[in-house]
């Protein structure tokens, strides 16, 4: 990815999936209380700024790592 699309999609990305996450981990956790809402909030609010900078750091290293198995599943070049 190149440009400013290298911050942007992990910012949209990163927040989704730790909506998600947390919205989960939450509800495991407590059940349905009557703050969940607010619960869940403050849970994604803190997730997600820490999943945006694993998404920046992680990235790259995922990106070689799907090179190497499409690579690998390839086979040799006849």
């Amino acid at each position: 990815m190149q440009g400013k699309a290298r911050f942007v999609f992990p910012f949209f990305l990163s927040g989704i999936m730790a909506f998600l996450m947390t919205g989960f981990v939450t509800w495991l956790n407590l059940g349905l209380p009557p703050d969940f809402l607010a619960r869940w909030m403050k849970a994604w609010l803190i997730a997600w700024p820490l999943a945006y900078i694993s998404a920046l750091i992680a990235a790259p290293f995922a990106q070689r790592a799907t090179q190497f198995v499409l690579k690998t599943m390839e086979g040799p070049k006849a």
